[in-house]
């Protein structure tokens, strides 16, 4: 008996091992729904290599920009300043090299035109954000969906032939759950990926305010 018992086990473990499923199967058996779930995995990581890419090129200000800035601005040398900051394609160049073009102006006009040009490089930065926003509210949403389709069909496939053994309902329940989980991650990662973008967004607009107050205090500086 103990002999037949290890020999029945044995042959269940094996037929365990033999039905294991890949997650390419799993995907594969999640049904049509899983193609605008891949589109969008797709969609979330472009926008975010490429966010990613602008925002840390936007945030690499050479150290010796605003310190070269404030000496030529000092000295009165202001068509230097002006062609410093047209060597630079970065937010803090464009913002001080408005403020450049406006000396000799108001103060408060000088800071309104730079906030102007602030506003514009901010949405530059934020821009295609808001689809990572939408993947990250739709994703879990279609993959809900999916469940729901596959459910409905497991059973109407169940009424049809009247089979409602706990095998032929728990088959169709966790391949339809695919899309669920599917759709979580998507949602979750794009989750992810927006807020760290805007973490990253933050720390460049912090670093335009503090470049455009130091250069609203050079202004007050006595031109040699």
């Amino acid at each position: 008996m103990i002999l037949t018992q290890i020999i029945s086990d044995s042959a269940a473990a094996e037929l365990v091992t033999d039905e294991s499923i890949s997650i390419l199967d799993l995907a594969v058996k999640g049904g049509v729904i899983m193609i605008p779930l891949a589109l969008m995995w797709i969609v979330a990581v472009y926008v975010f290599v490429e966010r990613l890419i602008t925002i840390n090129k936007a945030g690499k200000t050479p150290e010796s920009f605003m310190p070269s800035v404030k000496e030529q601005v000092i000295s009165g040398d202001i068509n230097g300043a002006r062609l410093l900051c047209k060597q630079y394609d970065i937010p803090i160049a464009h913002i001080i090299g408005k403020g450049v073009q406006r000396i000799g102006k108001p103060i408060d006009h000088i800071e309104k035109s730079m906030e102007n040009v602030g506003r514009l490089e901010l949405y530059k930065l934020e821009k295609n954000l808001v689809i990572l926003t939408i993947i990250a509210g739709v994703a879990p949403m279609f993959g809900f969906l999916g469940t729901i389709a596959g459910m409905i069909q497991t059973f109407f496939n169940i009424s049809i032939t009247s089979d409602i053994t706990l095998g032929t309902i728990a088959g169709g329940i966790y391949v339809k759950m695919v899309t669920s989980a599917t759709g979580l991650i998507i949602g979750i990662m794009a989750y992810i990926a927006y807020s760290y973008l805007s973490a990253q967004i933050d720390k460049v607009i912090n670093q335009m305010e503090g470049a455009s107050a130091e250069f609203i205090d050079v202004l007050h500086a006595p031109v040699k």
